[in-house]
């Protein structure tokens, strides 16, 4: 399948309907809005995905999951007073029955933030020549805005906001053009809740979830309390393997393995966390395709997906030239799989937190009406809705000052910025990293550089001595943090807890500045070097190591 293709709006006619043909871009954005009712400014009103998005009637609808989702999830009701709260856009009703405070009360008169003004998104540019933009508490009643202060700190509803609903569902079509009928987008406090949820929803305890070998430790220390055991597919350098997910599904003994077939697949296809890895386009297939065969659902973690980077090309290499337009880095993403799912078998979630800021604590998800519903009701007698003033800041920077153009410029200017903090930190490894011990891969995507170190060669190995894997792993992170600096363990995300046959180190290249990115790679080598009682002199001119120039080793966790 190919990457989204971009068009423009256009419209069909019949007796009944104005009909949206589904190629959706940023420049029919107004088109649409025009054609649609004017977004609610009341408190706490409705919104649902329905509203902003095509209605697909060319396209099939979602399959059911009543069989998988839980007795928890099935029992949940919807709360009595967010439904009664729909009825506050009635023109002259006076309400006496919600626990909505009167903004009277609120102490905030107005708020003002500094943004970037595209082009010039660099920090010393918008210190410079940003734009400030103002909230007020009433600007809605006065005709300024459509979001304000007075609508953004009450209560809402759980699906998030109708304004800010309203742009992600625009992004996700224009992104990923969802290809069954009744997708829609819930906003949610961030991927983290709504994985909980997402597990809350559709396991038991005892029940097996497949994710990669190496995950996300947050993921897996969520799922282990609520007693779902995590079963690691075996990786190579584009991610999980769907042959060997195909092998144990196909294989699955329920007396031996204690619990039924797994029916649930988490997986960071993008940039994974902790390896880097990016799934490619046909990767993403076959994994649909096992998917579908087993029907497993899919719950698609992509905080990183807009980290993709430009092709590393090494240290003295011309740079690719960076996307030529907007349409260009759209078709640059790998395909997600939620633009393959025509089932309704993925809940995609999307997160602010790498492209704005973690601490807006705001994301969504995208899936199928029955599945954004049941999440719904959780949200609603959990986390009730993302911060307001998190989504006033976001509405009032995405959709009323940038719009969809000036955030996907956004992100084509933090994937230029990525590719060079990407670069910066695998040219420091091929400087000072002993390539005898050390190997890697340069990440596609993502924020993470995933280091390989062969314990094998280990002087203590080399002495006959019964070392185990992580005890050597100990005793190297510790010589990391010795030479002053501070690495992740591979072992911390081993899906099913043990240490694994290979040794890892996850470096991140996100935060620190690149001069010190440098200075921590060459105390790691020195660490390693110390460790593994390398000549020093064996680095050559230029920082090579024995000759090498730093060539990309290919396979992760598989040792290949």
């Amino acid at each position: 399948m190919p990457p989204p293709s971009a068009f423009d709006v256009e419209a069909a006619t019949d007796t009944q309907a104005i009909i949206f043909i589904e190629k959706f871009t940023v420049n029919g954005v107004s088109a649409r809005r025009s054609k649609a009712p004017a977004v609610s400014t009341g408190l706490a009103t409705y919104a649902s995905s329905d509203m902003f998005k095509s209605p697909g009637l060319d396209k099939p609808k979602a399959k059911r999951w009543d069989h998988i989702l839980n007795q928890e999830s099935q029992t949940r009701q919807s709360s009595s007073l967010k439904a009664a709260s729909q009825l506050l856009k009635t023109p002259g009703l006076i309400s006496l029955g919600g626990g909505l405070p009167s903004s009277t009360v609120f102490p905030f008169e107005h708020l003002e933030i500094k943004i970037p003004k595209p082009p010039n998104f660099s920090e010393s540019e918008t210190k410079e020549s940003g734009s400030v933009v103002r909230a007020g508490k009433h600007d809605a009643a006065e005709g300024k805005s459509i979001y304000d202060i007075h609508i953004a700190f009450n209560y809402g509803q759980a699906t998030g906001s109708a304004q800010l609903l309203r742009f992600v569902t625009e992004h996700t079509e224009i992104v990923h053009r969802p290809p069954y009928q009744d997708w829609q987008c819930t906003l949610t406090v961030g991927s983290t809740s709504a994985f909980e949820m997402a597990l809350r929803m559709f396991s038991s305890r005892g029940d097996y979830m497949m994710t990669e070998e190496y995950s996300f430790c947050t993921a897996l220390e969520t799922a282990s309390p609520l007693g779902v055991r995590c079963l690691g597919i075996k990786m190579d350098e584009e991610g999980l393997l769907p042959s060997h997910m195909d092998d144990i599904l196909s294989n699955w003994s329920e007396s031996e393995r204690g619990a039924k077939k797994p029916f649930l697949l988490y997986t960071v296809p993008t940039g994974q966390n902790p390896t880097g890895a990016t799934q490619s386009a046909q990767r993403r297939r076959e994994i649909y395709a096992v998917s579908r065969k087993h029907d497993l659902y899919i719950l698609e973690d992509e905080p990183y997906y807009f980290l993709q980077m430009q092709p590393y090309t090494g240290p003295n290499a011309p740079d690719v030239p960076p996307p030529s337009s907007r349409e260009a880095f759209l078709e640059a993403l790998v395909p997600s799989l939620l633009s393959m799912d025509t089932d309704g078998r993925v809940m995609r979630m999307d997160s602010f937190s790498k492209v704005i800021a973690p601490g807006m604590r705001t994301g969504w998800i995208t899936a199928s009406a029955q599945i954004v519903e049941r999440i719904n009701r959780h949200a609603e007698v959990s986390t009730q809705m993302p911060s307001g003033v998190s989504q006033l800041v976001l509405f009032k920077l995405l959709d009323e000052t940038w719009g969809h153009g000036g955030y996907l410029d956004w992100l084509i200017w933090m994937r230029l910025d990525y590719t060079r903090k990407r670069d910066n930190i695998v040219h420091a490894c091929e400087r000072f990293l002993p390539r005898e011990v050390a190997t890697w891969v340069a990440p596609e995507a993502g924020m993470f550089h995933w280091i390989k170190v062969d314990w094998r060669k280990h002087p203590l190995i080399k002495q006959g001595k019964e070392v185990q894997l992580l005890e050597l792993e100990e005793k190297i992170w510790r010589a990391g943090v010795d030479s002053g600096v501070l690495t992740a363990k591979g072992s911390w995300f081993r899906a099913e807890g043990d240490g694994g046959e290979d040794m890892f180190f996850r470096t991140t290249f996100a935060a620190a500045g690149e001069k010190d990115v440098v200075e921590a790679v060459e105390r790691f080598g020195e660490g390693l070097r110390v460790e593994f009682g390398l000549n020093e002199n064996n680095r050559g001119v230029n920082g090579k190591v024995n000759g090498h120039s730093g060539e990309e080793t290919k396979g992760l966790s598989n040792g290949t």
